[in-house]
């Protein structure tokens, strides 16, 4: 379900949100990969999210041996839990991503209501992937080199 029935219109958007969401995914501190996500409903961004330690936590995602430490939050995730707590919906929504969500993060997105996923890196595993179309959301890629390669 795209917001926008001009095509053309509807991928200069997505494109547009995707390097929104790779330009937020700066914020991380993880130093192996930077994530960011964005949520949009009716044309309006309502909620973003980059990966990440919980709040209070140190902001230091690997360990000694520079692997991700588990309680890292995706950006998906965090992007989520922050709708979530703000009392808005993300039913009907798109999530902008620069990877392509996990496992995990799926799940939430399915539960989250959100019926698109646009995302601009394919990761290794495509099980989120998978279980999203098996779920009935429709996700588009954009190669993020080809969207703009000055970001």
């Amino acid at each position: 379900m795209t917001e926008y029935s001009n095509p053309e219109k509807q991928l200069r958007f997505d494109q547009n949100y995707l390097l929104m969401a790779k330009i937020w995914s700066k914020n991380s501190y993880c130093k192996r990969l930077q994530v960011g996500a964005l949520i949009v409903k009716d044309k309006m961004i309502i909620s973003d999210g980059y990966n990440g330690t919980p709040a209070g936590f140190e902001n230091i995602c690997e360990d000694e041996n520079n692997q991700t430490k588990p309680y890292v939050l995706h950006a998906e995730a965090n992007a989520i839990t922050k709708v979530a707590k703000s009392g808005n919906s993300s039913c009907g929504a798109t999530l902008y991503v620069t990877v392509s969500p996990c496992i995990e993060c799926a799940k939430l997105i399915i539960q989250a209501g959100i019926v698109r996923v646009v995302f601009g890196f394919k990761y290794r595993n495509t099980d989120g992937l998978d279980l999203l179309s098996r779920a009935g959301i429709e996700t588009v890629y954009l190669p993020l080199n080809e969207t703009n390669s000055e970001i």
